[in-house]
């Protein structure tokens, strides 16, 4: 899941970032609105968590711009916590609305239920279930078992699967699951990949009979069933 965080003080983007991220998922960050805006109409991302306050183009005008274009859930945050407030931005086009301060756990269970929300108005095309021979993963609550047994997975373990299963069959390289899984760029020297796919492969290969994630030597990593 992609989601898209608009929030001009460096701060707080960051810890919105580094919280999210820890979570699983693949977050953006834009400082103002008017980059946020340019952001959410070039890409394509699940959620978009949007501060009111921002330079240059506010946070409902970023939301009534995007609105005419897009159809991606909105949790808007703000200090201003008057009833009127709430409302003006929910009449606006927001899904929800989350006064600041929060407690991050409560964030993360408000676009958790966003995008559980979202994925039942998604075609058949874009499901959010997967399943590979006897694993299956549910992408919006997060959930992954084989042979219906839960796997206990780690938030980048679940984002690696995640990745492997949407890539299912072709080969993903060492730099590229880097990039997409860590936001990093490769460094030959971090044995972070092969580390984070070892532990995974302990939980969804080693305790069943057939193995899913499979090494191509010099190549990287592919899941699919080789029957």
């Amino acid at each position: 899941m992609k989601i898209l965080v608009v929030e001009d003080e460096v701060k707080a983007a960051g810890y919105l970032r580094k919280g999210l991220t820890e979570e699983g998922y693949q977050v953006e960050v834009a400082h103002s609105g008017v980059d946020g805006l340019h952001m959410a109409a070039v890409n394509e991302y699940d959620l978009v968590i949007l501060d009111w306050m921002l330079p240059g183009i506010d946070g409902l005008a970023v939301l009534s711009a995007l609105r005419h274009t897009r159809s991606v859930p909105v949790l808007m945050l703000t200090a201003r916590g008057q009833v009127e407030d709430r409302v003006r931005g929910l009449q606006s086009g927001a899904d929800d609305y989350l006064v600041k301060p929060f407690a991050f756990s409560e964030l993360v269970a408000r676009v958790q239920v966003l995008l559980r929300r979202a994925s039942g108005s998604r075609t058949v095309a874009e499901t959010t279930l997967y399943k590979v021979a006897d694993l299956e993963v549910d992408m919006v609550r997060r959930k992954a078992s084989r042979s219906g047994q839960r796997l206990e997975l780690t938030p980048k373990e679940f984002s690696l699967l995640a990745l492997l299963l949407r890539r299912q069959g072709h080969v993903l390289s060492r730099t590229e699951l880097a990039e997409q899984v860590w936001d990093m760029n490769f460094d030959s020297e971090t044995n972070v990949v092969e580390v984070a796919i070892r532990r995974l492969r302990s939980k969804l290969d080693q305790p069943f009979e057939r193995p899913l994630l499979h090494t191509v030597r010099g190549m990287g990593y592919v899941l699919e069933d080789r029957i």
